[in-house]
């Protein structure tokens, strides 16, 4: 999809982010990028709107605003709130595209456009699993008809909205991506300086599988084997507490950190030389695509979204999903011969450069909402 001229005459085009404020997950993350690139751009004038969410940083959208991000937030209960305030933002606003990130926010992210009456609303889907109960998942079918594009963050993605009835002819894939240049370190420091340990960049939830990964490093335990883990992210206490009780339990807990939320991923991934995503679905997770920038040897679960980033034994290993013996096992190759855990590392990054820059993903939002705007003739 070709973007229409930018005359000098032109007004930006006009496009709301809706997204949850919880700061942990990726479609957060791709929701700050592309509004960051907006402002950097020019040719898109973005606002972005977070549903607050409970134990959320304060200092987190503080920061943004500090940058320059804009920035509103409306309430996350009842939902009806959500939608009124919404649309009340984008009465104000008027824009011309609203972008709605996630599950459940798209459906609240759409009513309000729709009651606000926005020209064009896009869905953008994160996750090839979501808890979709019937009236859900018909809820989304409606809202599909009235909806201009339904995007998904990899092909994966887009495979799995396709059987959930997303309508062919507006369903399309823009793969996630990723700031490169923090990863410049990763050049300077050879393989062989890093520390050999293993470290998740993950928040705790349901989906992140961190339990299989304690329990193959208590496999690698009773080998002799002790590397050590760092465990990033922040997520829901009640999951960071079940693995703290897991790794207590498997005798574990004296070689895994618990790190909460990591300011400086890049540093904490280019001091390690193995990066792992223990999950149970994904739709194309950005740490494994840090860990390949960062040039770690990156082992992920073989779950749909992870399969189309990591070709296995090239740049990469991946091992079944939810099997703590057959992590183990990659784990203690990848630990035993750092020569070829160097040589993935280094194949990783190269992958990394080529294909999953941050800059390819913006340009084809920013493509996607010229080309909606053009054809309704808005931003002249």
């Amino acid at each position: 999809m070709s973007a229409p001229p930018h005359t000098a005459h032109a007004r930006p085009v006009r496009v709301l982010h809706f997204v949850t404020g919880g700061f942990s997950g990726g479609a957060t993350q791709v929701a700050i990028a592309l509004t960051r690139a907006a402002l950097a751009g020019g040719r898109v004038q973005p606002l972005l709107v977070l549903r607050r969410k409970w134990g959320a940083d304060p200092a987190r959208i503080a920061q943004l605003r500090d940058e320059g991000v804009p920035l509103e937030t409306v309430p996350r209960w009842p939902r009806v709130a959500t939608i009124a305030a919404l649309a009340a933002i984008c009465r104000r606003f008027r824009p011309d595209v609203l972008v709605a990130h996630g599950y459940s926010e798209h459906l609240w992210g759409r009513y309000a456009g729709l009651l606000a009456g926005v020209p064009d609303l896009v869905h953008v889907e994160h996750n090839t699993r979501e808890r979709y109960t019937r009236w859900r998942l018909a809820q989304t079918r409606w809202l599909a008809r009235r909806t201009a594009r339904i995007v998904g963050c990899s092909e994966g993605v887009r495979e799995a909205l396709l059987q959930r009835g997303s309508p062919p002819e507006r369903t399309l894939a823009i793969p996630n991506g990723i700031r490169l240049a923090p990863f410049d370190l990763a050049d300077a420091l050879p393989f062989a300086r890093r520390i050999p340990g293993i470290v998740m960049v993950a928040r705790f939830s349901r989906q992140k599988d961190h339990a299989t990964l304690l329990r193959a490093v208590a496999l690698l335990r009773a080998r002799g084997m002790r590397p050590p883990v760092m465990l990033a992210g922040g997520g829901k206490p009640a999951h960071r507490q079940a693995a703290e009780r897991l790794a207590a339990e498997l005798g574990v807990q004296d070689q895994v950190q618990f790190l909460g939320v990591c300011r400086d991923v890049p540093a904490l991934l280019t001091g390690h030389r193995i990066s792992v995503l223990a999950t149970h679905h994904e739709g194309m997770p950005l740490a494994i695509l840090e860990g390949m920038a960062a040039g770690c040897a990156v082992v992920g679960s073989a779950v749909q979204g992870v399969r189309e980033i990591v070709d296995d034994g090239v740049d990469g290993r991946l091992v079944a999903p939810a099997d703590p013996a057959a992590l183990a096992q990659v784990l203690e190759s990848l630990l035993a011969d750092p020569a070829t855990a160097a040589r993935l590392g280094a194949a990783a990054r190269a992958a990394a450069l080529e294909r999953h820059g941050l800059e390819r993903m913006n340009r084809r939002y920013e493509e996607l909402f010229l080309a909606l705007a053009a054809a309704r003739g808005a931003g002249e």
